[in-house]
Order: C-alpha cells, then structure tokens, then sequence
C-alpha cells in the first residue's frame, strides 16, 4: 500500500515512490529490469529536448504571421462599412501589427534601429542582407513606421504568394513579386522599396560567415536606375545568430536548385542581439550601368558587415551583446 508523501511499500520494507513506480511497471508490463531502459529513456529526453526546442522556436515567427492574419480578418470584419468610403482604410491594421511585431523585437531580441536618418524623404530602394528569415525586415518596417511615419513596401519570392492563408497579409502590406516594371511604378509613385538581391537562396546558404550570394544578380540594380532613386544598404547584426539553417548539407542545396521551393530545415529563435544599420545612400547617377552600380551597391553591403559583424558569428557573444549599453561599431 502508499503511505505518506515519499514512499510506499511492498513488504516490510519502504521504499521510494520512483522505486515503487518501477517495480509496477514491470510487474505489469512483465519487463525485467525495467529500470534501465526508463533511466536510458530518461537521458534520451535529457539530451533531446534542448535540440528539439531550438528547431520548434522558429514557429514561434510562423505563429506570430498567423496572428496578424487573424488580426486582418478581425479589423476587416469590425470596419467593413468604413472600407468602402476610406482610402487609409488599413493604416489602423498597420500600426496594429507594427505594435506587435516592434514588441516581440524589444522582447525577444532587445531590438535596435540605427541610421534612418540615411532614409530618404522621398523614393528609394532599400537592398538588404537576408537573414535564414526575415525577421529583422519585419522588426524594421514596424520601427520605421512607428517612429518615423514611413511604410516600406518589399520585393518577395513568388514562393511567398502561395503559402497558405497569406493573401490578405500580403495585399495589405503591399507585397510585390516583381517585375522589374511593377517595381519601377512604386518608385515613381515616391514610394519606399526594399529588396534583398540575395534572395531565398542567400537566406538558406549563407552562414555565419555573412557570405552575401547575389550571383550576377543586376535586376535591383537597373531598377534603381529607371526610376532614378538612391540606393540604400541595410544590415542586421546578429540575424545569422538569431536563426540558422542546415544549408551547408549537400543535399539540401542540390534539393533546392532543382526544386526552387526552400525546404531546408530551420533551427535556432536564439534572444541574441539585433540591431539594423542603414547605411549612407548611394545616389543616382544617370551615365552609370546596372553592373557598375550592383557591384556599389555589394560593396556598401560589405562595408556595413565589416563595420558591425564580428565574424564568425557566435550565438554566445551575440546573447551577450544583450547587455551592451551602446552598439557595436567594430
């Protein structure tokens, strides 16, 4: 019979409750020595948990897109008249969402923006180093708009348009997939516009190097110049800590080329340090090429990187980096 709170008894002698729990289990489930193999499984949840943890806390992002889809829904559905008189009909939805990505940035990652005064009043195109996600995008356009009144709208992969649920979020947000012509027509309205030349393959194969893979890539680059608008780079420090991928297995990168969908397995949701560093513009010039002005706009690039990454990343440092006071210049 159990007696008490610490032990229980199966003859004179007492014993403890994990005692009388194997013994139990192995009178029922008729396994001798049942004990070994619950101290083996034990040490197998000891030792797993941890790596299960890091790669399940990038839903955490995945959730948090959900929630602002639900958000869209809700705010659609309680202004459904007003939509139909207002042009700014979802200017309150976006400062909503900036509210409650700008919060789980301070939060999770103590999030900083530096440089807008770099961001010009008028058009301009933002080329950026894309992190395993773009999380820290996110984290921008919401600062930006909070603090400075300004909307950035985005270059995404096609990829993009067919994940499940995502169409309002997407329109609202004034996402585009390109062309090069669609893009031009934003600018030219005096609209800011961010793209990552890098892309999803930079997201998933570069590392903590801070390799930047744009390929021969020009599009972005002649698309500034048709709409004769400055340049602006932009990096975050720490992204390739918060969030990493196992793009360096061959197998996924061959996956990848063949396919172009970005199943690479994602792991990390580290609260390591972010701040976003814009750097000075790179203003028009009519007499230059696409390829001239893609190799400036990489050397800006480069330049914000060597300023402000330690390289090789390091997910200690950058947790560390939490409890800086000022911002890392070397």
């Amino acid at each position: 019979m159990i007696g008490g709170n610490e032990s229980c008894s199966t003859g004179p002698i007492p014993v403890s409750y994990i005692t009388c729990l194997t013994y139990i289990l192995g009178e029922w489930t008729g396994v001798e020595h049942i004990e070994d193999y619950l101290s083996y499984a034990v040490y197998l949840l000891w030792v797993l948990f941890p790596l299960a943890v890091v790669f399940l806390l990038p839903g955490v992002i995945v959730i948090l897109f959900y929630i602002s889809i639900l958000l869209l829904h809700i705010y659609k559905r309680k202004n459904e008249l007003r939509e139909a008189y207002s042009s700014d009909f979802w200017d309150g939805a976006k400062l909503m969402l900036a509210a409650l990505w700008d919060g789980h940035g301070r939060i999770w990652h103590g999030y900083e923006l530096h440089g807008t005064e770099n961001i010009p009043e008028g058009p301009g195109l933002i080329v950026f180093y894309h992190g395993a996600t773009p999380v820290d995008y996110i984290y921008f356009t919401a600062r930006l708009l909070i603090q400075n009144k300004k909307y950035c709208h985005v270059v995404a992969d096609h990829f993009v348009f067919r994940l499940p649920g995502f169409n309002l979020l997407l329109e609202v947000h004034g996402v585009l997939h390109g062309p090069k012509e669609e893009c031009v027509k934003n600018l030219q309205k005096g609209r800011l516009l961010a793209i990552s030349p890098g892309g999803v393959r930079e997201a998933l194969f570069s590392d903590e190097m801070y390799t930047i893979l744009w390929g021969d890539r020009k599009g972005f680059a002649q698309v500034a110049i048709d709409a004769k608008v400055p340049i602006i780079p932009m990096f975050t420090q720490n992204v390739r800590e918060g969030f990493r991928t196992l793009g360096g297995i061959k197998i996924f990168r061959t996956l990848y080329e063949r396919i172009r969908l970005p199943l690479v397995p994602l792991y990390g949701g580290f609260p390591v340090k972010f701040r976003t560093f814009v750097g000075e513009p790179i203003p028009y010039e009519p007499n230059i090429t696409a390829e001239e002005l893609a190799e400036k706009s990489r050397n800006s690039l480069q330049a914000l990187i060597d300023k402000h990454q330690k390289v090789p990343g390091n997910i200690f440092r950058a947790l560390m980096e939490r409890f800086q006071t000022q911002k890392k210049e070397d």
